[in-house]
């Protein structure tokens, strides 16, 4: 989440069937999955949903493992959204997430067009486990890492730059399943002067001027967020252990007054490009190099956080493609990259907007926005090939949706973006649809149109879902490949 971005919540449904679901896809198969044409088979029969509840009482249940393969640190990363209280109705849940998820963007937005024109829209290898945020109510990733002896719990984002946890004393905290973060027993905390370089950083990192306090004169932070959530704190300075690479000195924001539906995490992971995110402040390390497979949203399923560029510890079943980042210095600290075409089932789509270098990734934002004219590029295509099946009304972002509930099983097109360099993200078929219903009878196309065509698109996590994206900051390059999300 970008400074002025909302955090989001979400549900994990886990989709569950009588039956082993069968899904088959072009160029991927995995034992759920097999080749089969330029559409991709998903069997509905009997679908059921179910979330997982794990007890409020036992917040260690939610640390994440780690393992050590090949010089690499690899831990595990997950979704948070399967923690959750009974939901009596789902419908009314999942349409609060687009909410959300539409804040974020609208947010981005601003800020985007706040920053350009300057009006606001009214070498080591650490790899870290990285489970779905189903979880802690939250609809991003998250990790768990060690920061000054103690586990915290904290959102992966690329769309944001420091890094938070909640704090003891605290003033105002939100309800978290783990113990806030105790500056008091830690032997190497310290707290940032004003006047310093982090201090100092804080202006590009967060889009505010570090705050003098008083008795002793520390940094004070402030990050506000696009619905009104915030956190606000002391800047500080602590050892953080990446599985068992250390960092020392690792500036990171002490939250004593909180506020947001950040669910049950102990803070956020800034993977964002500036000076205070966790990549520019380990460049050292690992060469300003990350990759995640982002996993599907079952409460078991996993992947992983790979800091370091060691291409061996990956799993990927398909060659890496590299595109450029786009270079844009009023936009320096997002992931920029050039959409140059998208196809559906293998027929490739027309629209002036491809090649225009406007479409950032953010492992935070869920649903992919597309410019209008792209959009409406890949709904009538999808609706070409998509045939045969009755319609159901839109809901809430989602304007393309189908009653699936009288079919065991449906073929649905492909669906590949295209990047400069001939780089390709083909989406998952788990990130294709949008299951509203529990029993189908509402089934959505899981992307949405942007309001206007000079607005930035913007990948989100549900696509890039069991595919290993890359980040390479030093050479501003990012790649893609299919892999099946695993930490085991």
């Amino acid at each position: 989440m970008s400074p002025s971005v909302f955090p989001l919540t979400f549900i994990l449904l886990s989709l569950l069937l009588n039956d082993t679901a069968v899904i088959r896809s072009t160029g991927f198969a995995t034992a759920d999955s097999a080749v089969y044409g330029d559409k991709e088979s998903l069997r509905l029969n009997k679908l059921q949903w179910k979330h997982q509840m794990i007890s409020n009482n036992n917040p260690t249940l939610l640390s994440l493992k780690t393992r050590t393969e090949k010089g690499a640190i690899v831990l595990e990363m997950q979704h948070t959204g399967y923690l959750l209280k009974p939901i009596r109705d789902w419908s009314k849940r999942l349409q609060k997430q687009l909410i959300y998820d539409d804040i974020r963007v609208r947010s981005f937005q601003s800020r985007i067009r706040e920053t350009i024109i300057g009006q606001p829209q009214v070498v080591s290898e650490a790899q870290i486990p990285i489970t779905s945020g189903v979880k802690l109510q939250t609809l991003n990733y998250v990790v768990t890492v060690n920061l000054g002896g103690e586990n915290m719990t904290l959102i992966a984002d690329t769309g944001s730059d420091l890094t938070w946890v909640q704090c003891q004393p605290c003033k105002s905290c939100y309800d978290q399943r783990e113990p806030l973060f105790n500056p008091s027993v830690s032997q190497s905390y310290q707290s940032v002067p004003c006047g310093s370089s982090s201090c100092n950083s804080l202006q590009f990192a967060t889009g505010n001027n570090g705050i003098c306090g008083t008795n002793p004169p520390t940094c004070q932070y402030v990050v506000n967020y696009g619905d009104g959530s915030y956190t606000r704190g002391e800047l500080a300075r602590d050892s953080l252990l990446l599985g068992n690479t250390p960092v020392k000195d690792f500036v990171f924001g002490c939250g004593r007054n909180n506020r947001g539906l950040f669910g049950g995490v102990s803070g956020l992971m800034g993977l964002g490009r500036s000076d205070l995110s966790l990549v520019s402040q380990t460049s050292d390390t690992f060469g300003g190099q990350f990759s995640y497979c982002l996993p599907v949203t079952h409460a078991q399923a996993s992947g992983s956080l790979t800091l370091g560029g060691n291409a061996s510890v990956y799993r990927n079943s398909t060659p890496i493609t590299y595109t450029k980042m786009v270079q844009n210095p009023q936009l320096s600290t997002f992931y920029l990259l050039n959409l140059t075409g998208a196809s559906i089932g293998g027929v490739a789509l027309q629209s002036p907007a491809f090649g225009q270098g406007t479409i950032l990734i953010d492992s935070g934002t869920v649903i992919t926005r597309l410019p209008p004219s792209i959009y409406s590029a890949v709904k009538a295509e999808f609706l070409k090939q998509f045939t045969g099946y009755p319609q159901a009304p839109r809901f809430s972002i989602l304007d393309t949706c189908f009653n699936l509930s009288g079919y065991d099983e449906v073929n649905i097109p492909t669906m590949t973006m295209h990047f400069e360099g001939d780089a390709e993200l083909t989406v998952d078929v788990q990130g294709i649809f949008y299951f509203v219903k529990t029993d189908a009878s509402q089934v959505c196309l899981a992307l949405a149109s942007l309001m206007y065509e000079d607005e930035i698109g913007i990948i989100g996590n549900y696509q890039q879902r069991n595919n290993r994206v890359i980040y390479n900051t030093a050479e501003s390059t990012l790649g893609f490949a299919k892999e099946a999300c695993s930490f085991n």
